[in-house]
């Protein structure tokens, strides 16, 4: 569960709640109308703009903002290393029976283990990322879509309350619920765009970003296991993913266990 989408959700609801309610009734700010033209409005655009399927599997893409959880670079390149000393020590059919934590690092360890080319392990873990990426640009997009219709129907909506507003000029009456609706409509899409459905695009781009770099260690650390690279090499080389924060962090965990080592 990402602790920091749920809170940054539950936070600016409440700030916007609070904000509502301390200007009076908050009732005033539910209006069924604008929220059709808005909400309705952006999810018929949306369909539009996408596939039916693409649509569909966005919904399922947007709880990875919620539940995923993004693998540890640092243990994927331990977990790696450990395979390339059993590599070194029992061959790469040795593999076989290993068991990786992450799905791709079983792909690899599976083309290792099969004896294909190097060349080709690597086009053809290159290729499950470039579709990943692919597919999860294909989530990210509709929720942008989402983000640039929105306030294009708060607008629409402004509009339709402004000439209804106009057309009851002679009766008092009218002129406060069509207000509601020109300037409600605004609200709703300014909020949806910016409150929901761009940053869960924005999240989606930096949960893919992160799972791109994990899946970068796998396939350089298959490379590495196929040629025969001798385990602290490999490490080193696998180190230069990881950003100098996270290298200090690990030299530092090496310096207390040194004294462990030694004591056994």
């Amino acid at each position: 569960m990402d602790i920091a989408t749920i809170i940054g959700l539950v936070s600016g609801t409440l700030l916007i709640a609070s904000a509502i309610a301390m200007g009076g009734s908050a009732i005033i700010f539910v209006n069924p109308p604008s929220l059709l033209i808005v909400v309705g409005g952006t999810i018929a655009t949306t369909f539009i703009k996408f596939k039916m399927s693409d649509v569909i599997n966005s919904i399922r893409v947007a709880l990875k903002a919620f539940a995923f959880k993004a693998s540890d670079p640092e243990e994927i390149i331990q977990e790696m290393v450990g395979f390339t000393r059993i590599a070194k020590k029992e061959g790469l059919i040795a593999l076989e029976k290993e068991t990786a934590t992450d799905p791709f690092a079983g792909k690899a360890l599976r083309y290792l283990s099969d004896g294909f080319d190097e060349g080709l392990i690597e086009d053809m873990l290159n290729k499950d990322i470039r579709l990943t990426v692919r597919r999860h640009e294909i989530g990210q997009n509709v929720f942008k879509g989402m983000a640039e219709s929105a306030p294009a129907f708060g607008m629409i909506g402004t509009l339709i309350g402004l000439v209804k507003m106009l057309a009851s000029m002679d009766d008092p009456s009218n002129i406060g619920p069509a207000m509601a609706i020109a300037l409600l409509t605004t609200l709703y899409g300014v909020l949806l765009a910016n409150f929901l459905f761009q940053p869960l695009a924005e999240k989606l781009s930096l949960r893919s970003e992160q799972e791109q770099l994990n899946k970068s260690i796998i396939v350089e650390a298959a490379i590495g296991i196929n040629r025969g690279v001798s385990p602290l090499v490999l490490e080193e080389s696998l180190k230069i993913f990881l950003s100098p924060k996270e290298r200090d962090r690990e030299k530092e965990v090496e310096a207390q266990a040194e004294p462990v080592a030694e004591v056994e």
